[in-house]
C-alpha cells in the first residue's frame, strides 16, 4: 500500500513539472515580445577565432618558426544567395567574374567538399580586403572571412627536424570531431606532427546576433557561450641551430646524414639529412606549390627523405666495438687476448677473408686501433660457436638480444615520424635462407655479421645512440628533440629513464682506449687538440656502387658532452670523409670555433663535391 501511495506522488510531481515547463515555454515563445521580435530580426553567426600555433625555439632560445597571419574568404555553397551583387563582390575582393565561378564550382561528388560544410573559396587575400570584407559581409550570405596562422622561417635550416604542415583531409576531420574542420591545417611531419596536440592549441567561438540585412547586431546572450582562442604552447628545442647549419654546411652537395646527441640527457643537439632544403619552401603560401613540385620530382638526391632515421645501412666497421663489448661481457674472449692476423681470415683450404695491413694487435684495444677484420671474424666465431658448431642459431640469438639492448633492430622512440628500426638478422632468417641445406648453416656462413657488413643494417641515429652508450659507460636515454615546454608541463616520462645494456662497467675502458687509439693514429682529421675525441671510423659496404663512409665518436673522453655519427654515401673509407666531419662538428661545439690550423679541412669539406646534380632547394630572394 505505501509503495502505490508513494508512486503516486511520483507522477503527481512529475506532471506539474511538465506542466510548469510547458508554461514557460509557451511564455516566452506566444507571449513575450521581447524574444519573438528579436527571432524574427535576428539570425546567430558562429564565428571561429583561430589560436596562434606554438612557437619553437632551439636550446639557445633563437626562434626556429614564426606564425604570420594569412587571410581567406570561406564558403558554403548552400547558403550562398544566387541574386547576390557578384560585380561588387569581386570588386572588393579585386577577382574576375571567371575566378568567382571556378572557386564557388566544385566537385560535389568528391566526398571533400559538401555543399553544406565550408571550404576555402578564396585564400591569401590581403589584411587591407579582408577588413573591407567584412564591413559589407552581410551583403553577400553564404562568404566568411577568416584569419589563419601559417609557418615561417627565420633560418634556412633544420627542416626534416621541424616538419611541416598541411591541409586536414576527411579522415583527420572524421578522426577528431570538432577539434578540425576543412581548411584547417595540421602538423604533417617532424616536431609539427609529433607535438600537434601542444602547438596546436585551441579554437574560440564567438556567437553573434545579425538581423534580416546580415549586419552584426551585438553578441548573443550577452557573450555568456563564448570563448577565447587558447594559443599553442611554446617548446624549447634540444636543437643547437648553429650547429645545425654548420653540419649542412658540410654535407652540402652529399648524400648522408649526421646526427649529435648530448649523452647525459638523449636531447639531440643537430639532426642533419643532405640534401636539405629551406623550410620556407613548404609553408602555406603561394612559393608551395612551386616548392613541393621542386622536392619532389627530385629522385635522385630525394631531399624530403629524412636519412638520419628513415635510411638503413651496414654500419661497417663501428660495430666491432660494440661485439667487443658483448663478447667480453659473456667470456668468450678477453681483453688481453692476440690474435696472430697475416692479412686475411681463412674460410676453407681455398678460400680466404682479407684484412689490410697492420702490426699483430696485441689486445683488444689494438685490435679496434688496426680495425683488424681477422680479429673480429675470430671473435665473432667464438661467440656464435659457443653452444656448439652445430647450433650457431642459439649463439647468434644470444648476441642479437644483446644487441636489442644497444637500441638495434627496433625503433629507438625518437620523436620523429617515419623512424627505421634498422634490422638485425636472427637465427629464424639464415633457417629460411639456408632450408635447403641438410646440415643447416655454420657461423662462418655469416661472418660478415662481425664487421658489420652483410644483413645488419642501423640507422644513423642508431649509431649516434652506439656512440652515447660507450660515452656513458653502459646506458642511454632515448634520443629526443624536445628540451621542454616553456609552460612547464612535464616531457614524456620516457626521455627520463636511462636504458641500460646488459654490459659491466668494467669492460668499457679497453674498448675506448682503443677508440681512443683510432683518432690519435689513424683517423687523424677527427683529432681535435685539446678534447680527447674518441671515434671509430667504418667503409660500408655497398653493392649498388661505391662504399660508404661511416664514423661515429664522441668527446671529452671522460664526461663527454657530445657524441656523434656522421654517414655519407657513396663518399668511400671512413677516414676521408665521415671522420673529418665528425671532428669538425665536435670542434664547433665545443670550442664554438674551428682552429686557423684546421681551416683547410673545413674548407675542403665544405667545397667537397659528391652527387652529379647540384642543386640548392632554397626560397629565391625575389619571392
Amino acid at each position: 500500500m505505501e509503495n502505490k501511495d508513494r508512486h503516486k506522488i511520483i507522477i503527481i510531481f512529475v506532471i506539474l513539472g511538465a506542466l510548469l515547463l510547458t508554461f514557460r515555454s509557451a511564455q516566452l515563445q506566444l507571449f513575450t515580445k521581447k524574444y519573438k521580435e528579436q527571432a524574427a530580426r535576428t539570425t546567430l553567426y558562429k564565428n571561429i577565432i583561430y589560436p596562434a600555433r606554438g612557437l619553437l625555439y632551439d636550446r639557445n632560445g633563437k626562434p626556429l618558426v614564426l606564425n604570420y597571419p594569412i587571410y581567406e574568404i570561406l564558403a558554403i555553397k548552400n547558403k550562398v544567395d544566387p541574386a547576390m551583387d557578384t560585380t561588387n563582390f569581386c570588386r572588393l575582393l579585386n577577382i574576375d567574374i571567371e575566378t568567382f565561378k571556378k572557386n564557388l564550382d566544385k566537385d560535389w561528388s568528391n566526398p571533400k567538399f559538401h555543399k553544406a560544410i565550408p571550404f576555402v573559396f578564396l585564400n591569401k587575400i590581403s589584411p587591407e580586403q579582408f577588413a573591407v570584407f567584412q564591413e559589407h559581409m552581410y551583403k553577400f550570405p553564404g562568404f566568411y572571412p577568416v584569419q589563419r596562422y601559417i609557418r615561417a622561417y627565420p633560418h634556412q635550416h633544420g627542416a626534416h627536424a621541424l616538419g611541416y604542415m598541411g591541409e586536414v583531409n576527411k579522415e583527420i576531420i572524421e578522426k577528431y570531431g570538432d577539434k578540425y574542420a576543412a581548411g584547417d591545417f595540421i602538423g604533417i611531419s617532424g616536431i609539427e606532427y609529433a607535438y600537434e596536440n601542444e602547438l596546436s592549441g585551441e579554437k574560440g567561438v564567438q556567437y553573434i546576433l545579425r538581423d534580416n540585412l546580415g549586419r552584426m547586431v551585438g553578441s548573443f546572450d550577452n557573450g555568456r557561450l563564448d570563448s577565447m582562442a587558447v594559443s599553442g604552447e611554446d617548446i624549447d628545442l634540444s636543437l643547437d641551430i648553429d650547429l645545425q647549419a654548420y653540419g649542412e654546411s658540410l654535407l652540402k652537395n652529399k648524400r648522408g646524414a649526421i646526427v649529435a646527441i648530448e649523452p647525459s640527457t638523449g636531447q639531440i643537439l643537430a639532426l642533419v639529412s643532405s640534401p636539405s632544403f629551406d623550410p620556407n619552401l613548404l609553408t602555406l603560401d603561394e612559393k608551395r606549390g612551386k616548392g613541393i613540385k621542386l622536392l619532389l620530382l627530385d629522385s635522385i638526391n630525394k631531399p624530403l627523405n629524412n636519412r638520419a632515421v628513415t635510411n638503413k645501412y651496414p654500419p661497417g666497421s663501428i660495430f666491432k666495438p660494440i661485439l667487443s663489448l658483448i663478447t667480453l661481457q659473456k667470456g668468450t674472449t678477453y681483453a688481453s687476448k692476440t690474435i696472430y692476423c697475416p692479412g686475411y681470415y681463412r674460410l676453407s683450404a681455398t678460400k680466404v677473408q682479407k684484412c689490410h695491413g697492420h702490426s699483430v694487435p696485441k689486445d683488444i684495444s689494438e685490435a679496434i686501433q688496426h680495425s683488424c677484420n681477422t680479429y673480429f671474424f675470430q671473435l665473432y666465431r667464438d661467440f656464435v660457436d659457443q653452444y656448439g658448431y652445430k647450433k650457431p642459431g642459439v649463439g647468434l640469438d644470444t648476441l642479437v638480444s644483446y644487441l636489442y639492448d644497444f637500441g638495434l633492430g627496433k625503433r629507438l622512440g625518437v620523436d620523429l615520424s617515419y623512424e627505421n628500426k634498422g634490422y638485425v638478422p636472427t637465427s629464424e632468417y639464415y633457417n629460411r635462407l639456408y632450408r635447403k641445406e641438410v646440415n643447416g648453416w655454420r657461423s662462418v656462413w655469416t661472418l660478415s655479421l662481425g664487421i658489420g657488413q652483410g644483413e645488419m643494417q642501423l640507422t644513423t641515429i642508431q649509431m649516434a645512440n652506439l656512440a652515447v652508450i660507450l660515452a656513458n659507460r653502459g646506458f642511454y636515454y632515448t634520443p629526443h628533440l624536445i628540451k621542454q615546454f616553456r609552460s612547464g608541463k612535464p616531457l614524456p616520462i620516457e626521455y627520463s629513464i636511462p636504458k641500460k645494456v646488459r654490459i659491466d662497467k668494467k669492460h668499457f675502458a679497453p674498448v675506448i682506449d682503443g677508440l681512443e687509439k683510432v683518432v690519435l693514429y689513424a683517423a687523424r682529421s677527427a683529432y681535435v687538440p685539446g678534447l680527447d675525441v674518441c671515434g671509430k671510423t667504418g667503409t660500408s659496404e655497398n653493392v649498388h656502387g661505391d662504399d660508404h663512409s661511416v664514423f661515429f665518436g664522441f668527446a671529452p673522453k671522460n664526461k663527454p658532452r657530445i657524441a656523434i655519427a656522421v654517414f655519407v654515401e657513396n663518399a668511400g673509407f671512413g677516414a676521408e670523409w665521415a671522420a673529418p666531419v665528425a671532428g669538425l662538428m665536435i670542434e664547433k661545439y665545443l670550442n664554438k670555433e674551428i682552429s686557423p690550423a684546421r681551416k683547410y679541412l673545413e674548407e675542403n669539406m665544405i667545397k667537397g663535391i659528391l652527387v652529379d646534380n647540384e642543386v640548392e632547394y632554397i626560397v629565391p630572394e625575389e619571392q
